[in-house]
Parts: C-alpha cells; sequence; structure tokens
C-alpha cells in the first residue's frame, strides 16, 4: 500500500509531540528502526534516567512505542507483522516488568508465599488471553488477562511481616499489577486490563489455583471458553508451573474426537454470533461498519481459524497455534480449505486489522467503528491510502462480503455430491392426504394405533433437524425408515405371541428418536444402510427395553458393538484390566482422552452384558456379579492412573484402598446405580493425608465428569465415618478406632455388604480383618436394643421415602427387598459372634439360607423370603428396562410381600 499520509494525521501522535521538546527528533531516530523485536529494557531505562518512578517511566514507554509505529506504518515503513509483534511484546514485558516489581515489595512486606504441598516458592502465572495470547495486539486494544498461582499456601513470614494466605497474596499482587499497568496518571496509562475470562468471570476470584482451574474446567468449563482458551499463553511462570497448566488446559480446549454434541454447539454458537451481529446492526446503523464486530468482520475471520482448531486440534497438535494468521495457513496446509481461499481470508484480514489500527491512530482509542464525522472519515480514508471514503466503503464491502459468505457457508453439509438428483421425499410429509396414506400403509402391516404413528412420523421428517439435511442424508434416512417399518410390525406380532407386551408406536418412537439423534452423522447412516442387520439389532434391542433405547441414543458409538457377535463374549475381568490399562498409557498425559477412553470401554462392556440380558441368556443375579466385577475393573483403573496425575505423589503406587458399600460391595449393581464407597489409606509419610485427599477427590471428579463419552457413575461417599461432615479420606487406624467406638448400628448394617474393591490389596486385607472384628462382636446382651435400632432406622427410610400412589414400591414399601435386607443385616449383627460364617459377603438368598441351615429362623419362612426376594428383584429389572420407577400393581406381589412379612413378623415381632 503506498503511504498517503503522515503520523500527522493522528491527533494522538500529533499532541504527544508537541507536549515535550525533543520528542520529534527521538521519534525520527528510533522510528528508522524496525521495532518487531526492539530492546525494550533499554528503552525503560533512557526513561528511568530522567529521575521519574517505574509507572511513569513505562507509560512514557508506551506511548514512545505507540507513536514510532504510528509512524512507521503510516509511511509505509511497517507492515502490520511488526505492528501487532511489536505491541505484543510490549505488553508481555510490561507485565513481566512491573509484576517482578510488585512482586518484590509484598515479599518484603508477607514474606515469599510457599506451596504447601510442594514447599518450594511461588510464582503467578499471568496468562494472555486474546490477541495478546495470539501474538496479534492492537495498537489501542485492551489486555485480557488471567492470573493463576501454582498451590495453596502461605507466606513464609519474618519478623515484623504480615503472614497472608497464598490466596490472598496473590489476588493482592493481581489488584496491583492491575493498577500498575491501567491505572491513568498524568503519563496515561500502558494498558487496560479486563480480567472477565477468568473462571467465573467477574464473579469470581481474582487469582486462582492450578486445581481451582482444574475443578473449574472439568466441572463448569462452557463451550465459549474453549474458544477463549485457545490462545492462553503464560506471559510469566516457571517452565513446570506452565507444563502443570497447559496439561490441564488442554484436554478441555483440544477434544481427541469429534462427538455430536461439540458440532452441535459450534453450530449454535454461530446462530448466536449471527444473532447478535444483526441485533446490534439493527439498534446501532453505524455498528454496520464495525469493523471488528460487524457483518464479515475481525471476528468472523477468528471464528474461522478456530472451528478448524477445536475440530481437529485434538488429532492434529499443529493447529493447537494461537495465531489467527498461522492457523489459517495451516489449514490451507492440510486442504481444510482452499489455498485460495485462505489467501482471500488473510487479505481481507489484514484490510481489516490495518483499518482497526487507523480507527484507532486517531485518538488512541480502543474503538473499532468509522467515526461518525465525514472529516475524521476521510482522514481513515487517506491513512488507508485511498482517495475518497467512496473508495474505502467499495474495498471494505469487498472484503467484508468474501468473509461473510466463507462464514456463512461454514457449517453447510457436503456430504451429498453436487450432481446428485434430487430424490422423491414424499413418501412421509406434512399434508393431510401423505399421512392418511401413511396411516394407511401401517394398518396394513398391523400397526395397533396407525393413525398415532403415522402423526409420529410425520412429525418426525419435518423436524428442523432432519429438514436441513442435503438430500443424500433424507435418502438415506428414508430408506432406513422404509425398512424398519415392516420390522418394527414383525418383532411385536413375534414378543406378542410369546406373551410378552408391547406397542408398535414405543418401538417406533424410540427408534425415531435415535434416527433423529444420529441424522447428522452420515457415518452412521451408512452403517446402518449397509449392515441391515444392525438396524435389525437396533430395532429389536429398542422394543425390549426403553432404558436400551435411551443408552444406545447418547452414545451411538456404541453401534459398532452390533456390527458382528461381539456382543456374545464377555471379557474376563483380567484381560479387560490389561487391555484397559494399555489403552491408557497410550493417552499417558492426555486427561480428557483417558476420560473418555474408561467410558468408552465401560459403556461398550456394558453394551454386550445388555445385549445377553436382552436375549434372556443372563439371570439378574448373574448379570449383577458381571456388572459388578466391570465396576470394579474400571474404578481400579481409576485409582491407578488418577493417581499419576497428582504432582506431588510421594511414592509410585499408592498405599490406598476403595471400599465398596451398597450393591456395588454385595454385588448386586444395576444399570444405572451409584457407587457407595469410602476411601481408606496406609501410609506414614507426611504428604500422606493431602496426596491421598487429592487422589479421592480427582476419583470422584474423573467418575463423575461430563465428558462427550458420558459420565461413569455417580459416587456416594455418605457412609465414610462421621458421614458428610467426615475426612474424604481416613487412615486405616481411624476407620478402625470409629468402628469400635463411634460408628452407629446402621453403620455397622452397611458394614455387613461392605467389601474391598480397588487399591493396596495390604489394606484391603486389613479392611476385612476390621470388617469380621465389628461384626463378630457379642450382641448378646444387647438383642433388644440392637433389634430397637434396626427397626428405628427401617422406620426412618419408610418416612424419608413415603409411597403415595396406590403402586407397590418393590424396594420400599414394607414387605419388599429392603425388608429382606434389613433382616439379613439383623442376622449377621446378632449371631456373627457365635457363627463366623455370617460374615461372607454371599448376598442376601444365600445367607438367608445360610441362617436357616445354623437354625436362626424356619427354613420354610426363609425360602419363602428369598425366592419372593428374587423374585422382586427380577420384577424390578424388568421394570427398569423399560425406563419404569420399580413399582407395580399390589396384586401380582402379594403373595412375595405376605412371605416376606411373616419372616419380618418372626425376626421382630
Amino acid at each position: 500500500m503506498p503511504p498517503a499520509s503522515t503520523a500527522c494525521a493522528s491527533r494522538f501522535y500529533q499532541r504527544w509531540i508537541d507536549a515535550a521538546p525533543g520528542r520529534a527528533e527521538r521519534i525520527d531516530s528510533l522510528s528508522r528502526l524496525s521495532l518487531a523485536c526492539p530492546d525494550f529494557g533499554a528503552l525503560l531505562e533512557q526513561e528511568l534516567s530522567a529521575g521519574i518512578g517505574l509507572p511513569r517511566a513505562m507509560r512514557r514507554l508506551r506511548n514512545l512505542v505507540v507513536c514510532c509505529l504510528i509512524r512507521r506504518d503510516l509511511e509505509g515503513q511497517a507492515d502490520l507483522d511488526e505492528v501487532v509483534s511489536a505491541m505484543t511484546g510490549l505488553a508481555d514485558f510490561a507485565i513481566r516488568t512491573m509484576l517482578a516489581d510488585l512482586m518484590a515489595e509484598l515479599v518484603a512486606a508477607h514474606g515469599t508465599p510457599i506451596g504447601a504441598e510442594s514447599s518450594l516458592p511461588q510464582e503467578m502465572l499471568v496468562l494472555a488471553m486474546g490477541k495478546q495470547g495470539g501474538g496479534e495486539l492492537n495498537v489501542s486494544s485492551d489486555i485480557d488477562l488471567i492470573f493463576v498461582y501454582p498451590e495453596d499456601g502461605e507466606t513464609a513470614a519474618g519478623p515484623g511481616q504480615r503472614q497472608l494466605s497464598n490466596h490472598e497474596f496473590f489476588i493482592r499482587l493481581g489488584r496491583r499489577l492491575i493498577g500498575a499497568l491501567s491505572e491513568v496518571i498524568e503519563d496515561g496509562f500502558v494498558f487496560r486490563v479486563d480480567m472477565a475470562l477468568r473462571p467465573n468471570g467477574n464473579s469470581g476470584p481474582l487469582a486462582a489455583s492450578l486445581n481451582m482451574v482444574e475443578e473449574y474446567l472439568i466441572v463448569q468449563g462452557r463451550e465459549w471458553e474453549r474458544y477463549a482458551w485457545v490462545k492462553a499463553r503464560a506471559v510469566t511462570g516457571t517452565p513446570a508451573d506452565i507444563a502443570a497448566l497447559d496439561a490441564i488446559v488442554r484436554p478441555f480446549v483440544f477434544r481427541r474426537y469429534l462427538d455430536f454434541g461439540v458440532i452441535d454447539a459450534i453450530r449454535n454458537m454461530h446462530a448466536q454470533i449471527r444473532a447478535e451481529v444483526n441485533r446490534q446492526e439493527r439498534l446501532h446503523p453505524d455498528r454496520s461498519h464495525n469493523v471488528k464486530l460487524g457483518r464479515g468482520g475481525i471476528r468472523e475471520i477468528e471464528f474461522l481459524a478456530q472451528v478448524f482448531q477445536l475440530i481437529r486440534g485434538g488429532r492434529d497438535p499443529a493447529l493447537r497455534e494461537r495465531s489467527t494468521r498461522q492457523t489459517l495457513r495451516l489449514v490451507a496446509e492440510r486442504e481444510l480449505m482452499t489455498h485460495d481461499t485462505v489467501e482471500r481470508l488473510l487479505d481481507a484480514y489484514s484490510f481489516l486489522r490495518n483499518l482497526e489500527h487507523r480507527l484507532q491512530y486517531l485518538e488512541d482509542a480502543q474503538t473499532h467503528t468509522l467515526p461518525a464525522q465525514d472529516a475524521d472519515r476521510l482522514v481513515v480514508a487517506q491513512m488507508m491510502g485511498f482517495p475518497d471514503v467512496a473508495t474505502l466503503f467499495a474495498r471494505l464491502e469487498e472484503q467484508r462480503a468474501f468473509v461473510a459468505a466463507q462464514f456463512d457457508d461454514m457449517f453447510a453439509d457436503k456430504s451429498a455430491p453436487v450432481d446428485e438428483e434430487r430424490a422423491e421425499l414424499e413418501a412421509i410429509a406434512a399434508d393431510p392426504e401423505a399421512i392418511k396414506a401413511i396411516e394407511t400403509h401401517l394398518a396394513g402391516l398391523g400397526y395397533d394405533d396407525p393413525a398415532g404413528s403415522a402423526r409420529r412420523l410425520a412429525g418426525t421428517w419435518n423436524a428442523p433437524r432432519l429438514q436441513g439435511l442435503p438430500d443424500a442424508s433424507r435418502v438415506r434416512l428414508l430408506a432406513l425408515v422404509n425398512m424398519a417399518l415392516p420390522q418394527v410390525a414383525e418383532m411385536v406380532a413375534e414378543a406378542k405371541a410369546g406373551g410378552n407386551p408391547g406397542s408398535h408406536g414405543a418401538t417406533l418412537g424410540r427408534l425415531l428418536d435415535f434416527l433423529e439423534a444420529i441424522a447428522r452423522r452420515s457415518a452412521y447412516l451408512s452403517l446402518l444402510t449397509e449392515y441391515p442387520h444392525t438396524l435389525e439389532r437396533v430395532i429389536r434391542m429398542m422394543h425390549a427395553s426403553g432404558w436400551a433405547a435411551t443408552f444406545l441414543t447418547l452414545h451411538p458409538i456404541l453401534l459398532d458393538e452390533l456390527l458382528d457377535d461381539r456382543g456374545s463374549g464377555i471379557d474376563e475381568p483380567a484381560t479387560l484390566s490389561a487391555s484397559l490399562d494399555a489403552t491408557l498409557l497410550e493417552a499417558d498425559g492426555d486427561t480428557e482422552r483417558q476420560l473418555d477412553i474408561l467410558r468408552e470401554t465401560h459403556h461398550a462392556q456394558l453394551f454386550r452384558l445388555l445385549s445377553l440380558d436382552l436375549a434372556g441368556e443372563l439371570s439378574v443375579e448373574r448379570l449383577a456379579d458381571h456388572l459388578s466385577a466391570l465396576a470394579d475393573v474400571v474404578v481400579a483403573a481409576t485409582v491407578r492412573w488418577a493417581w499419576r496425575t497428582i504432582a506431588t505423589r510421594h511414592i509410585e503406587e499408592p498405599r490406598f484402598a476403595v471400599i465398596a458399600y451398597g450393591k456395588l460391595g454385595g454385588k448386586e449393581l444395576g444399570y444405572v446405580s451409584d457407587l457407595d464407597v469410602i476411601f481408606l489409606f496406609d501410609d506414614e509419610d507426611d504428604m500422606a493425608p493431602s496426596n491421598y485427599a487429592k487422589l479421592g477427590q480427582r476419583f470422584i471428579t474423573w467418575m463423575t465428569a461430563h465428558t462427550p463419552a458420558g459420565i461413569l457413575f455417580d459416587i456416594d461417599t455418605a457412609l465414610r465415618p462421621d458421614g458428610a461432615s467426615g475426612m474424604l479420606v481416613s487412615s486405616l487406624q481411624a476407620f478402625e478406632r470409629y468402628q469400635h467406638n463411634a460408628a452407629w448400628v446402621w453403620e455397622h448394617q452397611a458394614l455387613t455388604r461392605a467389601r474391598f474393591c480397588a487399591g493396596d490389596a495390604a489394606i484391603g486385607a486389613r479392611f476385612e480383618a476390621i470388617r469380621e472384628s465389628v461384626l463378630r462382636r457379642d450382641r448378646s446382651t444387647q438383642a433388644e436394643e440392637l433389634k430397637a435400632e434396626v427397626l428405628k432406622m427401617r422406620t426412618r427410610m419408610h418416612e424419608a421415602t413415603p409411597n403415595r400412589s396406590a403402586l407397590f414400591d418393590l424396594k420400599q414399601d414394607a414387605g419388599g427387598m429392603i425388608d429382606v435386607e434389613f433382616i439379613v443385616q439383623y442376622l449377621v449383627l446378632r449371631y456373627a459372634a457365635m457363627h463366623p460364617q455370617l460374615t461372607a459377603n454371599a448376598g442376601n438368598i444365600a445367607l438367608l439360607h445360610r441362617s436357616a441351615e445354623l437354625g436362626l429362623i424356619d427354613v420354610e419362612l426363609a425360602r419363602g423370603a428369598a425366592d419372593a426376594y428374587r423374585a422382586m428383584r427380577k420384577l424390578q429389572h424388568q421394570l427398569r428396562l423399560q425406563g419404569r420407577e420399580a413399582r407395580i400393581e399390589p396384586g401380582v406381589v402379594r403373595a412375595y410381600s405376605a412371605q416376606v412379612g411373616r419372616l419380618w413378623q418372626a425376626c421382630f415381632g
């Protein structure tokens, strides 16, 4: 671009030159040199030599650099890269310099902050976000920062110093740094500072520890924050701390595999940006000339680059580049966009950024909008090398139109060939005649409610998600529906012939929900089309179980399990554990991927068990055994690999154990059971309590965090010593003291179904010995007190879960499953001192029979209650497979509840 104006066109530049003698000569000298890599330290020393303090000197340096850039840019000596590199370098230098000065002041007053875990001095990491993070800062931009410190702890205060927590120390340091950079004094400011991108935004603490950042990103991090953290760059901090932060942030931003939720979120974000741009243009017509946020502006180019980063950056580390321009070049290299398109986008980006700078050169103001005054617009046009405003506007509109077109096309589905003949799609439509034709067709297939099913088909076909599909996907989807309709009719007829209830509408509805969920995943549609037996298996599963239908809809990646007969085999726990460890090892250091591996492995194994269950090849008891063994494998792997992420771990293998209670403890786990667990350790090292507490917390996070692959289990630790008010992790000695001296009777009831699940086997053996000792305590002299406590707890459970329906609650109601469990727990606590064989974790049915053999209860009553318990577990399982509550007409189970009631009366009177 030929130079068409000088720096005098900038009113800010002219005021600064005129404000003090000698400035013009200094600018003349300095502007002859490139500012791409200036020696800011030497320039600052020159300012400090005038006898002013660091705050004024830094502001004078900033004004000097900006004026030199204005001069060089407007005279055609500096390109965009020099301008943004110099401003980014200046911001980095100012932050480092001011932070070091302020840190020294605070250390002098309060001592050095020390990490509670590492006992090492702590330094603050200042993260540059946005354009500074990407090395592309504007001349008059504010800077987006986030303050992070490695560990909590306290300052090592000496005599006359006031001790602070690390949290308070770094918050004070952050506040002072913001003031040092942004406070306006006689020489202006250095940089305006925006902290809104920190965890929890303006409502969050000014400085956060690494643990706080990790917890926030895993639990609360939102989709738009992934975009923000793409550009995060540490300006200060030790290499080790920066690496630790990167290990936390990288899996949050860059997902290894694409999933439907991520793609949908990107589409939604695109729509929100478009809506906001349109709203701003309607409310403020002048903002149609906003070169940053306006239609086809800088933000849309940044968005185009970041979309590719978020979609592919997990697999392609090179795409994790922070610079918008460099990312676009990489996109062209990988042929994700054509080279011509990328070159035109880069040209538009340079044009818009140069224009943005000239808008800011006028008054050193953070603006992105063309001025309202005609005279100012002419000045800007001439700064850009154009003779008049009309020529500037014409070029601006040309660039913005191209960017806007690329922005609009980004999410178009290109799976349908351009020359493909448009298919006939009227088989399912919204008009009444078409719906009537579908109804007639379904009636001919034997559907029990053809009108309802026809309306359901029409509703699905006209859903927005399906209407936006390309013709190729709609043709595949239509073919699948046409294949499925007679199969649904056959399966319902087959089930009814076998005495099993079911309706065409329910099965069809589940299938349509599933197809709608995967409709934009052309690979899944192709799989079902090319392998019809897979579609048949999907329909069979969805007819058999509403819960299975929901599970497959949430995790369609499991379709792969239906391709062949792999589901007919169940991996042995040892084999599965070895395979899982090998896969996790490949992702060592990538926590996000490891979380997904655990979930994908668990879901695949669970799906195989579900297939066998629905085929009638597993009893309820056998299924529970397999589900419990699968949970044990996942729990053990989580302990092993979560421990490796504890940076302060003091030993290679943790002396730590997970103890299972409840359904997992009794090996009666169901498909959606949560895990009742406690954590024990046996380690005298000083670091042990904090490290194992951290492991317990991380274990819960790994289990419960929502990732693209879903979650593993909900975790309940309420059975730990002292419940919710107790320590998350207990030492073995403390657990033993508690059980012998302070535990309530109901906690000993729970102990009857507890077992070592995973971790250190030696701790597991010690736990089993403690459990045996507690359960075998002689309670013969307190028999009535024991009975009263058990009855009191059962009453509390009734009151906590009242059944106000006319149906019988298989689990909670009197005569239900919990009554059987309480009877067994009472028998164990009452008689284990005399009969140690009762402490075996053998399950409720086995323990009932064992109690009868020992003469503790009547044989017939034991047999009747055991049969009732087995029957009610089976009914509960069937109801939950249909996605229903475990409640049933009382007449169906009256004989069973009566059997349980007789044994209850015999035990408790």
